[in-house]
């Protein structure tokens, strides 16, 4: 048995997660609404692991100092975000911050008893759906995300963030149909997606004006 602190200022979200801790076996849980009830009770507990958001009480970020000053503590802490923020910037600062892993709050339930009891061992976790948009963001910071692509690869890219078809790229393009799906799989490689409704979706993102 392990303890764990949950914080997060909505009742309910507690209430839920509690729940589903509970039915996983881990019944020692106490929880805090702001970073400074928190950040007390992790002093005083010592908790295996906190859940933590990064929206409390009014201040939006408020969970990443909370994790600094975990971590500044403790350097060993296991922390779980657990937040509906999914902009890969702010995930990288959590991580950052020292979070060992980041959960969505619209992930699966059975989920969360697993994500922390990751973090719990000394693992790491990263949403699912986050892990293309992250790798795709160090690709951009690195100023990587388009030169790595071949030209034909980024024209294929850019008529599928137009929702095009194969065979609508293959004939705009001049090539076969056969070479569009090849072009398509190799970027599907490059980019981390795991799906050709993914590989669009990156190609939309890639191609917004200062990306």
């Amino acid at each position: 048995m392990y303890r764990v602190l949950l914080v997060d200022d909505h009742p309910v979200v507690i209430t839920a997660c509690r729940w589903l801790l509970n039915a996983a076996g881990i019944a020692a849980i106490s929880d805090a609404p702001d970073a400074e009830r928190a950040y007390e009770a992790y002093v005083r507990d010592r908790p295996d692991a906190a859940v933590v958001d990064l929206r409390l009480q009014g201040e939006d970020l408020g969970g990443i100092g909370l994790i600094e000053r975990m971590r500044s503590y403790d350097p060993s802490a296991r922390i779980l975000v657990f937040s509906m923020l999914s902009d890969p910037r702010i995930v990288r600062s959590a991580i950052d911050a020292g979070a060992s892993g980041y959960l969505l709050k619209d992930a699966p339930p059975q989920e969360l008893p697993k994500a922390l009891d990751r973090v719990r061992s000394g693992g790491t976790y990263l949403d699912p759906q986050l892990a293309t948009r992250i790798a795709l963001l160090r690709k951009e910071d690195d100023g990587t995300a388009r030169t790595f692509l071949t030209p034909r690869e980024r024209q294929a890219l850019a008529l599928l963030a137009q929702a095009k078809s194969y065979q609508a790229i293959a004939d705009h393009l001049g090539i076969s149909y056969k070479t569009v799906i090849n072009l398509t799989y190799r970027l599907r490689q490059k980019l981390g997606a795991r799906s050709l409704p993914d590989l669009v979706r990156l190609a939309v993102e890639m191609s917004r004006p200062g990306l």
